[in-house]
């Protein structure tokens, strides 16, 4: 059975880092394309970044670009957000999502398989 489980949200204040991780068990991570995506409230759920299966190639979401980086340890079975520079709309629910693929580096939201419950990230001082 196929589980993503992120870690490491929390309450920061503006400015601040945080830095989320996503385990994945049940699968072999580095056949899968890994993406991080977040949903704050009364919004949909929106793209964060994404990375390919070897961690070559990654793509953020412009809200990000230059604060998040994500990484991935396919080894350890790990994804990582690392996240500076927070803002308060940056808060919001964080999902790790994964889908089989050597070849992208992003899908659309609906072309991953698999989910977490997400962590929550609160920006506020």
């Amino acid at each position: 059975q196929v589980q993503l489980v992120e870690s490491g949200g929390g309450l920061v204040q503006p400015g601040g880092s945080l830095r989320l991780s996503c385990i994945a068990s049940g699968l072999t991570l580095s056949s899968y394309v890994m993406g991080w995506f977040r949903q704050a409230p009364g919004k949909a759920r929106e793209f964060v970044a994404g990375i390919n299966w070897s961690g070559g190639s990654t793509k953020y979401a412009d809200s990000v670009k230059g604060r998040f980086t994500i990484s991935r340890a396919n080894a350890k079975r790990t994804v990582d957000l690392q996240m500076k520079g927070l803002k308060p709309e940056d808060t919001a629910v964080y999902y790790c999502a994964g889908a089989f693929s050597r070849v992208a580096t992003v899908l659309p939201e609906s072309g991953y398989n698999y989910w977490g419950r997400g962590t929550q990230v609160t920006v506020s001082s």
